[in-house]
């Protein structure tokens, strides 16, 4: 466990992990500009509201890591940032701290570095099926969570040298979380996207937010090819032929937000403010990363805090240019579709 966290930090660091050839397809949204926005940049408001709270900005910050000791660094600085910012905070996958307790500080440090944050617990479907609801319920005590994120990741399990393919019944360990939990649950992608058939299923479990993570930031599965030893050969060869899979996050929004009447969180590939604004003008109520703040994240609370001050100066700037004040006439924004996510819009009318 130890080993797969270290790699996964040392690999996302040092290398570009990012999809090769797929976008976000976010290229592919256009906000219509307003010569005359009519309003100063100084009576803008980024403030919104998220599973009944009220936050900085339309925007929150993914998980990244845990379970080792470099995460506890990172994690504390993270959630001081946010807490700061006023936005909710994901830490990354429990599970090592479920097993082994010597791990818990790693994602304690969140919640003593910023007693007020909202914070999000985080747990793989497959351990919901493996252990039950209880660990659900100790994945939120442990770090005192606002909410829990439970995460599928199909493609990733299924290259990861120590993956598990065990898939049935995840659903209804989700359902059943849903009703057993008092905080809210989200279910999220790490980096393929959800479907409007995936949505659905969701939003009838009782799920009161999804996360798209789609396709076009962090390729996990190139992450866990990396990873592989050289008598891994098949599983490197299937690793490599999916490189490209998922579906893209500008179309995993349209998909997702479509069908559901629960909030949508837009994340994969989120790089600026105008992303955000993008992702907002499509369907989502949120947008989420994680690369862009990783590295300023092992440094100090400062260098992530500048990265959070981009994303709002630019999310400002969009809304100036559009002539929205506020997040809610953002979201209403006119915006035109182009290229391939136009096609995909139109093929998939039916769905969504």
């Amino acid at each position: 466990m130890n080993l797969r966290k270290r790699d996964h930090l040392k690999l996302s660091l040092e290398l570009d992990v990012s999809f090769e050839e797929k976008t976000t397809w976010l290229e592919y949204v256009e906000l219509i500009h307003r010569a005359l926005p009519e309003l100063n940049l100084d009576e803008i408001s980024t403030e919104t509201s998220f599973l009944g709270k009220t936050f900085g900005m339309p925007f929150l910050i993914e998980a990244m890591t845990g379970g080792i000791p470099e995460a506890a660094k990172i994690n504390g600085n993270l959630a001081e940032a946010a807490e700061r910012f006023s936005i909710p905070m994901e830490v990354g996958s429990q599970r090592a701290a479920i097993e082994d307790e010597k791990f818990e500080y790693t994602f304690k440090v969140a919640r003593e570095r910023a007693p007020n944050l909202f914070l999000i617990a985080n747990l793989s479907g497959v351990q919901l099926v493996k252990d039950g609801v209880e660990v659900a319920e100790k994945a939120v005590e442990m770090i005192e969570a606002n909410a829990i994120s439970i995460h599928l990741n199909p493609l990733q399990e299924l290259i990861q040298p120590e993956g598990s393919t065990e898939f049935r019944d995840v659903l209804k360990m989700i359902e059943k979380a849903c009703e057993r939990l008092d905080v809210p649950v989200i279910v999220k992608e790490v980096g393929c996207g959800i479907s409007s058939e995936v949505a659905k299923l969701l939003e009838g479990a009782g799920v009161r937010a999804i996360d798209v993570a789609g396709a076009g930031g962090t390729c996990w599965a190139k992450i866990e090819m990396l990873r592989l030893r050289e008598e891994d050969d098949e599983r490197k060869d299937v690793a490599k032929t999916f490189l490209e899979w998922g579906i893209p996050t500008a179309a995993s929004i349209i998909e997702v937000s479509s069908v559901v009447k629960i909030e949508v969180i837009g994340s994969g590939g989120i790089r600026s403010g105008l992303d955000v604004a993008k992702a907002l003008s499509i369907g989502a109520d949120m947008a989420g990363a994680a690369h862009p703040l990783l590295r300023p994240a092992t440094e100090n609370v400062e260098s992530v805090e500048k990265i959070l001050r981009r994303l709002r100066s630019e999310l400002k700037a969009a809304m100036f240019l559009t002539g929205c004040k506020n997040i809610d006439e953002l979201k209403n924004s006119p915006h035109v579709i182009l290229g391939p996510l136009s096609e995909w819009k139109k093929q998939r009318a039916s769905k969504v």
